[in-house]
């Protein structure tokens, strides 16, 4: 392997923020290469300051640099300007840590958590200059492996790729690399890559598409199994790795040279959550509970912030403080010297468990946003989510935020959920309206954001089985709240444009027919759909056209019980009789309460896989609301296919002053 060094170092003048290819961060490894080793290249398919600070590729490149048998260099889908540079000038996609062409790689992982950046997976090999599709590569081409939460549904990109991984990483990319590396050594110089893939297809966790066959009959998927004399198992469990304490990590945080989002320390205190809500995809899928010990969690906050510099840490989860030991946690931060001054951050911070003492705690530091996400507008529509957050408990965190300092506030909510009415729209509004006059008895001018996005029907969660609202119906929701938001001053509303929602749905629950559909648009120039300004719905729907294909049926179309779908051969973990049951519970507006203080739901993720809910609190985390609550009443789905007769134009964010 040579570097390209000398080449890009012509024109990254040129180009807008040549920072993000030079590699050099503190933290960076520059590994040795050799035949023995499975060399591995990381690919975020997003910018570099997008990319950088994701923590699961962060954790897989330091686990796989520490194994005798493995190396790993990292690699971001370049900006429009500097992927039209290296076309003109035959330059391929390359490691950002010793530039390496991506070719000489054993193992291309790219890690796929939105559904947008499929077209820049195309993007990115095309680059690397190594076939789009599977069937058309060879022993000499490096295998092409995704991961991330898209692999529960990785149809529409099942042809792109050899092999997906499901679940936890940090074991089975050593098991990969031992497979590999045996295959090199014994199989030379006559390798067979379809041997290749069935050896990797019996790892737990490891789907490898090729070895499957799916089947439709007058336009409707079903079957996806195993082809004959298959070494493919007929379900794919996903990995889950049971002592979180095993893999602290990482270790050596990267720390980037130019701007990022998420600039900051980042510590992961425990994986998945049991919370239930019906529209939350990773809180399903990555099922039990697994804190890490609180000890650990303060040790990893003190090395961190010593070794980066850092000022800021976030202590991460689906949700801060449900932690058990969150307020110890925190004591322990603020008060030690080596971590003084510290600005804490809790992401996915949940209204029910902001206490006040731990409110208290943190404003010992310089105090930055709030974020709460009471995600629905009523207290009907949160119990049909599952999200059981009383409007009093919402204002209670609310005034105790504001009363000890805070002056911004930003709350985050779904539209087009099941059963939405108006009433529960507009309910958006008035909780802000009431947020910002709590926050007005203690600050001249507080700040208020709401922050609105489409609701997106996912694989393995409740609402799998609901059609999305269509893109003219959610236009007419952010319609409403628009114009009663101009009547509440100080009050900023943004939203998420609704025509990315709908693209967002089409693959959320496709199959393997829009592999195409991916193909055709990325041909059309569609990369970096997940950014406003390249984003350009009229491509997929001409794609989707072209291939004989209908919007309504991927989005818009209800699923019945015994549909199959695409990723039925795929396992979270979850039962699907219980995700159906906790479906029909939703239409009912009955909750659930959490399944780590209540009778086992028997969903399945810790039965199914010998591991239980490893939590250090025999009772739940205080504050909040647990009530389920009941309506006689029977919910009917709202959702509408039929097009508007005529849209406005609207843009994708807006805001009030």
């Amino acid at each position: 392997m040579s570097s390209l060094w000398a080449e890009l170092e012509q024109f990254l003048d040129e180009i807008e923020k040549p920072a993000r290819y030079i590699g050099g961060e503190d933290g960076m490894v520059e590994p040795e290469h050799s035949p023995e080793k499975t060399s591995w290249l990381l690919i975020y398919p997003d910018t570099y300051e997008i990319g950088l600070p994701n923590q699961g590729l962060q954790i897989l490149y330091e686990i796989l640099n520490e194994r005798h048998d493995s190396v790993a260099e990292r690699s971001y889908a370049p900006w429009v300007d500097m992927s039209r540079e290296m076309r003109d000038r035959g330059i391929p996609l390359f490691s950002v840590d010793t530039h390496r062409s991506a070719a000489d790689f054993d193992i291309l992982a790219f890690n796929l958590s939105a559904e947008l950046v499929y077209t820049n997976l195309l993007e990115c090999l095309d680059l690397a200059n190594v076939p789009l599709y599977s069937s058309s590569r060879d022993s000499d081409h490096p295998l092409v492996i995704a991961g991330g939460h898209c692999t529960y549904n990785p149809e529409p990109f099942a042809d792109f790729i050899d092999l997906a991984v499901l679940g936890d990483g940090e074991e089975v990319v050593g098991e990969i690399s031992e497979i590999f590396s045996e295959w090199k050594r014994n199989l030379e110089p006559e390798k067979n890559r379809t041997q290749l893939l069935e050896a990797l297809a019996e790892l737990p966790g490891v789907y490898v598409p090729s070895l499957y066959e799916t089947s439709f009959s007058d336009g409707r998927l079903v079957s996806i199994s195993p082809k004959s004399k298959s070494a493919a198992a007929d379900i794919v469990e996903k990995r889950t790795i049971s002592d979180l304490a095993e893999w602290p990590y990482p270790k050596n945080q990267l720390v980037p040279l130019t701007e990022v989002v998420h600039d900051r320390l980042n510590v992961e205190i425990f994986r998945g959550c049991t919370r239930g809500c019906r529209f939350c995809q990773a809180g399903m899928i990555t099922r039990p509970v697994r804190e890490r010990p609180q000890e650990q969690v303060i040790s990893m906050v003190e090395k961190g912030l010593k070794r980066t510099g850092y000022d800021e840490v976030s202590l991460t989860s689906l949700s801060s403080a449900d932690f058990s030991g969150i307020e110890n946690v925190i004591s322990q931060v603020m008060t030690q010297d080596a971590c003084s001054p510290v600005s804490l951050s809790l992401p996915s911070l949940r209204v029910d468990a902001f206490t006040v003492n731990t409110a208290s705690q943190m404003q010992q530091a310089r105090r930055t946003g709030l974020t709460f996400a009471p995600e629905a507008g009523t207290w009907r529509l949160r119990k049909v989510i599952n999200k059981l957050i009383s409007d009093e408990d919402l204002f209670a965190a609310v005034e105790s935020a504001y009363s000890q300092g805070w002056r911004r506030v930003k709350l985050y909510f779904l539209v087009g959920l099941p059963t939405e009415t108006d009433e529960d729209t507009l309910g958006i509004v008035n909780l802000a309206k009431k947020t910002l006059e709590i926050g007005k008895k203690y600050h001249k001018n507080p700040s208020v954001t709401v922050s609105v996005g489409g609701f997106v029907p996912k694989p393995d969660t409740p609402f799998q089985w609901f059609g999305q609202n269509t893109e003219e119906e959610l236009l007419r929701k952010i319609y409403l709240l628009r114009d009663a938001a101009k009547k509440v001053k100080g009050l900023r509303l943004k939203w998420h444009d609704s025509r990315a929602t709908v693209v967002e749905g089409i693959l959320s629950r496709g199959d393997r027919r829009l592999g195409a559909v991916i193909e055709k648009v990325w041909k059309e120039g569609g990369v970096f759909q997940e950014w406003s300004e390249h984003f350009d719905i009229s491509i997929w729907k001409n794609a989707m056209e072209e291939e004989g294909l209908r919007i309504e049926d991927f989005a818009y179309r209800h699923r019945e019980e015994t549909e199959v779908l695409p990723w039925d051969h795929l396992s979270a973990g979850l039962h699907k009789d219980f995700l159906w049951q906790d479906w029909r519970d939703a239409l009912d507006n009955l909750g659930l309460e959490d399944c780590r203080w209540t009778p086992c739901y028997d969903c399945g993720a810790c039965t199914g896989y010998g591991i239980e809910h490893v939590v250090a609190s025999a009772v739940p985390p205080a504050g909040g609301s647990q009530g389920t609550g009941v309506l006689s009443e029977h919910a009917e789905i709202n959702v509408s296919i039929e097009p508007a007769n005529s849209l406005k134009d609207l843009q994708s964010s807006g805001v009030n002053e």
